[in-house]
Formats: structure tokens, sequence, C-alpha cells
């Protein structure tokens, strides 16, 4: 189970899931091989020997980044797991390298930097689901 945050470029006027226009098309955030190189800045540690699917582990918690393999790349996928909210740092890290917003696919709203996101929502309703199986 992964908390999902989507990173994509979207207008200053869009401030939620909700106002994205259904014809909306987001600006790519590049091509391939740019958005692996901006990756690799952003996040030194991050692993692309696949570059459809990323890794990047900090000391409690873990970031799969889906890039896909087209090209250009529409968005990116980051699939999170672990607790900390050292996490946090690196996701906007990644954003602001590309200059885009960070969709939190749970709640459907923008997060930013210091701002109130779903990650601690997400990591009690994990935990819950864990006590209730035992």
């Amino acid at each position: 189970m992964s908390w999902d945050v989507l990173l994509l470029n979207l207008p200053d006027d869009i401030t939620s899931a909700q106002d994205i226009p259904d014809d909306y098309t987001p600006r790519p955030l590049g091509p391939l091989h740019e958005v692996l190189a901006t990756v690799s800045r952003a996040e030194p540690s991050a692993d692309l020997s696949d570059p459809t699917w990323g890794d990047l582990t900090g000391p409690t918690w873990s970031i799969e980044l889906n890039i896909g393999s087209d090209d250009p790349v529409d968005s990116i996928m980051l699939h999170v797991r672990g607790s900390g909210d050292d996490v946090l740092p690196s996701v906007f890290r990644l954003a602001g390298a590309f200059g885009c917003k960070v969709l939190d696919c749970s709640s459907g709203d923008l997060i930013t930097p210091g701002g109130p996101s779903g990650w601690h929502a997400f990591q009690e309703f994990r935990d819950g689901i864990a006590d209730t199986s035992r």
C-alpha cells in the first residue's frame, strides 16, 4: 500500500483536482532523457537503472517513481511507502526541479511545502488497517 502523489504541470489558478478541466492536457515535464537527468540532479541517490520505474530510499521510507516510457513525459507518479516526515522534502524537491505541482491522489488536493498533506492521514489509515488484521 502506498500514498500516491502525482507531479504534473498545472496552471497557477488550479488548486485542486476538481479545478482541472476535463479537456485539460498538462504541458509535458520534458523529454524522457531530460526528465531522468532532472531527477538525478534533484535526488542524486535515485536509482534509475530502470528508467521507467525509479527508486528513492530514505531512512524510514521509499518512493517508487513511475516515470513510464512515454516520450515526452507528461507526469510522474510517486508511490510513497514507510513513515517519517523527512520524505516530504524529497517529494517537493522533485516537484521544484520540474516547476510543477504535487497532487495528492487520495484527497484530490494540491499540496505545498509546509502545508497540510495527506501523508499523515495515509499513515493513520494504513496503520489502522494493520491493527485490525491481527
